[in-house]
C-alpha cells in the first residue's frame, strides 16, 4: 500500500510548498528567497526552484531589489496581481455595484448602474460585470469568478434564487443565463451572509468562529456562524428573520404561497423593519426620507432622541433573544444602515434587553465594516475560490 502512494508524494509536498509561499507572499510580501526560505523552512535550493517554478507559471514576478551584504542584491518577489481577477456584485432593487479585484485581493475598479430602466436583469449584471473588467484593464478571460449579493433564499442545492421579495424578476434559470451570457463562473449568494463574511475577513467578527449578524435597513436579515460555517439551512431559509412570529405582530396569512411583487411582511420585520422604525421616531417627533435618518438625527439629538433608541432596542432585542437561545453565540453583530445610524449606543440598549429577558448574554456590537458590506463579501467569497484553483490544491 505505501509503495502505492510514494510516486504521488514529491507532487504533493510540491503543492504544499507552492501554496505556503504563495500565501506567505500574499500576507507578508515582497520577499527573497532566501526570505521564503526561512519562513516555510525549505532549503535554498528547494526555495529557488519553487520560485522559478512559480514565476514559469505567472504567479510570482520579480517586484525589486533588496541590499545585503556581500555579493549581489537579492532579488524580491510578488504574487502577480493580473494572474486572476475576480468580481463582486451587490443587486438592489434600485442599482447593480460591481467591483473588481485582482487576486491579491486589491480592488481595482468599481462601477455602478442604475435598475430602474430595465426588465432584463442578465442584460444589467452584463453591462455592471463587462465595465468593471474594462475599467480594471482587464477582460472577461481573466475574471476566473463572479459572485453576485442579492436579496432573498439562495437554494443551497442548486444555487439558484427560489425566492426575492423585491427583484421579482429575478427567477429560477437565471443563474445558468447568467454562466451563458459572461462564460465564466457565477455564483449566487445571499446578501446577509455575503455581509457576514465581510464581518467574518475584517470587521467586528475578524477571527470569530461563532456569531451572529443581524440586518437592520429596508429590511431585516440574520446571518449566523456556527463552527466558523455559515449556516444557511435546507432551504437557504435560515436567517429570514424576518418572517419571525412576533406576539402582538398583525400579518397576513400567505397559504405557503410567496407573492414576487411584494413578499409577505412577517411579525419581526413589521415591529423592526424601515416602517416601524419611522412609525417609532414619528412618534417621538423625529422624521426622515430613511430610516436610518429618523435614527441618526435622534442620535444627534443627545438625550432627546433616547427613547427612539430604547424602543427600538426593545423590539430588536425580541429578534436577537430568539436567535441566541437558540444558538447561544457569544458574539451578535449589527449591521445595515439602522444599525450603523443608531451606532454603540444602539448596540448597548439591545444587549442589556437581552440579557434582561433571556438566560444568555452576548456581547452586541456595531459592524466594523465601513461601507458596502455585501459587495466585500462577494469579493472574498470570489477570492478565497479563485486562489484555491489558482495556487492549486493543497490536499491531492
Amino acid at each position: 500500500m505505501a509503495a502505492t502512494r510514494l510516486p504521488g508524494t514529491p507532487r504533493l509536498l510540491r503543492a504544499l510548498n507552492d501554496r505556503a509561499a504563495l500565501e506567505l507572499l500574499l500576507a507578508r510580501g515582497p520577499l527573497t528567497r532566501a526570505q521564503l526560505g526561512e519562513m516555510t523552512g525549505l532549503s535554498k535550493v528547494t526555495a529557488s526552484q519553487l520560485v522559478e517554478r512559480l514565476e514559469q507559471r505567472g504567479l510570482v514576478r520579480r517586484v525589486g531589489e533588496q541590499a545585503g551584504g556581500r555579493g549581489p542584491n537579492a532579488q524580491l518577489y510578488a504574487v502577480t496581481p493580473g494572474s486572476a481577477h475576480v468580481i463582486g456584485v451587490d443587486v438592489g432593487p434600485e442599482r447593480v455595484v460591481a467591483a473588481c479585484a485582482d487576486i491579491t485581493g486589491a480592488i481595482v475598479s468599481r462601477v455602478e448602474q442604475s435598475t430602474r430602466d430595465t426588465d432584463d436583469p442578465v442584460g444589467v449584471v452584463h453591462n455592471a460585470v463587462v465595465q468593471a473588467a474594462t475599467e480594471a484593464g482587464t477582460d472577461m478571460s481573466s475574471v476566473r469568478r463572479v459572485v453576485l449579493g442579492t436579496p432573498g433564499l439562495v437554494d443551497p442545492e442548486t444555487g439558484e434564487i427560489s425566492f426575492a421579495w423585491d427583484l421579482p424578476r429575478w427567477h429560477r434559470g437565471l443563474l445558468d443565463d447568467l454562466r451563458r451570457d459572461l462564460s465564466t463562473p457565477v455564483v449566487f449568494g445571499n446578501d446577509v451572509n455575503l455581509a457576514a463574511i465581510a464581518e467574518q475577513s475584517t470587521g467586528a467578527a475578524k477571527g470569530a468562529t461563532d456569531f451572529v449578524l443581524i440586518w437592520i435597513g429596508r429590511g431585516v436579515g440574520l446571518a449566523s456562524v456556527i463552527g466558523g460555517k455559515l449556516h444557511q439551512g435546507a432551504t437557504g431559509a435560515a436567517g429570514e428573520i424576518g418572517y419571525l412570529a412576533v406576539s402582538g405582530a398583525e400579518v397576513p396569512r400567505h397559504q405557503g404561497k410567496r407573492s414576487q411583487k411584494g413578499g409577505v411582511r412577517g411579525g419581526f420585520q413589521t415591529v423592526a423593519g424601515a416602517d416601524a422604525v419611522k412609525a417609532i421616531g414619528k412618534k417621538y417627533g423625529f422624521r426622515g426620507s430613511e430610516a436610518s435618518d429618523v435614527i441618526r438625527s435622534a442620535v444627534a439629538a443627545g438625550e432627546a432622541g433616547d427613547q427612539v433608541l430604547d424602543e427600538l432596542a426593545e423590539r430588536l432585542a425580541l429578534g436577537v433573544a430568539a436567535t441566541c437561545v437558540v444558538l447561544d453565540p457569544p458574539l451578535v453583530v449589527l449591521a445595515g444602515e439602522v444599525s450603523q445610524a443608531g451606532g454603540p449606543g444602539l448596540a448597548e440598549r439591545v444587549e442589556r434587553e437581552v440579557a434582561a429577558i433571556t438566560l444568555v448574554s452576548p456581547k452586541v456590537v456595531i459592524t466594523g465594516v465601513e461601507s458596502e458590506p455585501v459587495l466585500h463579501g462577494a469579493l472574498h467569497t470570489a477570492l478565497d475560490a479563485v486562489r484555491d484553483e489558482v495556487f492549486g490544491s493543497t490536499t491531492g
